[in-house]
């Protein structure tokens, strides 16, 4: 005869709530007395809470995310007449650091094996650098990724998280193990960053009470600048940048746009001199198809992309987005400059959605309307390369020939300042390409072919 009983949360110590961060059954599942059935997670400590009797779960009563305590139900389990008197809520058990292997709550109360009828081999941690350089801080990890982890012999501590709150995943760990043993530089978690911390073993963040100097307000990033905060750190971390800056003479092209915006107006959008550059790009792209490409995954081969999807930086209220034009090869100028308007203006009413800001194969980032004269952008992986576009300003350049026959002139000069991968471009094929796209933009006939 079988009954149902209640599984609720046992006795979790001081916590009043804690996360749940992973459920480890689904109805129907049979679950041994003591089996873990839910991973919490407080500030403090991970958690995984057992069975309290034997039986198959007929209901789930938490989903991920939701926050419990103790009394909260998690589950109604189906058990046998035996198994429902014995049944008693467990203690919920805390979950050690990794800095070494750590036995389950199963493992420990079985018997001991003689050394001599098993042997056990158990790989040494991977580690990316001295033992007495690893990390100070604990892992966000659930249990079974503790395990996996230690199945291949993997250190947690040296992995970056990608999960909610830098949780570690079981990807995060096989992408760790692949990159070490394959010692692709892109895979190598040399940008793991513990919370308040610093990478390459520097001094830990500076904590600093500032209210004891002067007034003070706390201001919470936007949601967009806390999700585009964390790629910018792994790219710039990850990638190594070099920045090749040039300059273009924009003269014709600009009276040329000018001439033009009048039948665009018309229309409701503004030609605007993002179109052409990215018309420009293209070309520039196609002579040089190394920029128009990502490095595989692994690290030993570049996938180059026989599309143009380009990305376009936009400044909003609430950061910095960018979304995507896709097929940017096939529009002319006014088609550019049409989808320009209506993607800028998506971005700033946050009506953007996830597949406009995806595919991208190179991306522009431009701070003409604003002002400076250089910047250093951040490439946004998975590309190899991004322009940055400065307020153009009009300069005297010397016009003719090298024996002194030509003269200074006035001539409208755009900076431009493009980051590449050092690992898949070198610096010559850098000034040979801004060196291109200069030449493209001041003949506006060779941006409009």
């Amino acid at each position: 005869m079988s009954s149902i009983t209640e599984v609720k949360v046992p006795d979790i110590g001081d916590f009043e709530e804690v996360d749940v961060i992973e459920i480890l059954v689904k109805p129907g599942d049979t679950v041994a007395r003591e089996a873990s059935l839910i991973t919490v997670e407080s500030d403090k400590a991970t958690m995984e809470i057992p069975s309290p009797a034997a039986g198959v779960v007929k209901e789930l009563r938490v989903k991920l995310g939701d926050k419990v305590g103790e009394g909260s139900m998690i589950l109604l389990l189906e058990t046998s007449a035996g198994e429902a008197a014995m049944a008693q809520p467990a203690r919920a058990t805390e979950i050690p650091a990794p800095s070494a292997p750590a036995a389950g709550p199963v493992a420990a109360s079985a018997p001991a094996i003689e050394p001599a009828s098993v042997a056990i081999h158990k790989p040494a941690p991977v580690a990316l650098g001295p033992v007495a350089e690893a990390a100070t801080f604990k892992p966000h990890a659930s249990p079974s990724v503790r395990k996996f982890a230690r199945e291949l012999g993997a250190d947690l501590s040296k992995v970056q998280g990608s999960g909610p709150k830098d949780r570690i995943t079981q990807e995060d760990v096989q992408a760790f193990v692949k990159g070490v043993m394959t010692r692709a530089p892109a895979l190598a978690p040399a940008a793991a960053v513990p919370a308040g911390g610093a990478p390459f073993n520097l001094p830990q963040w500076p904590q600093v009470d500032f209210a004891k100097f002067g007034p003070v307000e706390l201001k919470p990033l936007s949601r967009i600048k806390r999700l585009s905060g964390a790629n910018l750190h792994r790219n710039w971390i990850s990638i190594p940048h070099v920045t090749q800056f040039d300059e273009a003479d924009i003269t014709e092209l600009e009276a040329f746009r000018k001439d033009s915006g009048a039948a665009s107006e018309k229309q409701g959008f503004r030609l605007t001199l993002l179109a052409f550059l990215i018309k420009a790009c293209i070309t520039a792209l196609r002579q040089y198809p190394e920029f128009n490409a990502s490095l595989e995954r692994g690290g030993e081969s570049l996938v180059l992309k026989k599309y143009f999807h380009i990305g376009v930086a936009v400044d909003t209220p609430d950061g910095l987005v960018v979304p995507v034009i896709r097929d940017a090869d096939r529009k002319g100028v006014y088609d550019l400059a049409r989808e320009l308007a209506e993607l800028s203006k998506l971005a700033r009413d946050r009506k953007l959605k996830p597949g406009d800001m995806q595919g991208g194969t190179f991306s522009i980032s431009s701070l003409g309307g604003i002002g400076g004269t250089a910047f250093t952008p951040i490439i946004n992986a998975p590309e190899v390369a991004i322009l940055g576009v400065s307020r153009s300003s009009m300069r005297p350049v010397w016009v003719g020939g090298k024996d002194g026959a030509g003269q200074f002139m006035p001539r409208l000069m755009l900076p431009l300042s493009l980051s590449y991968d050092h690992r898949v471009i070198d610096g010559a094929a850098a000034a040979r390409f801004t060196s291109y796209l200069a030449s493209v933009l001041s003949d506006i006939r060779r941006s409009l072919l």
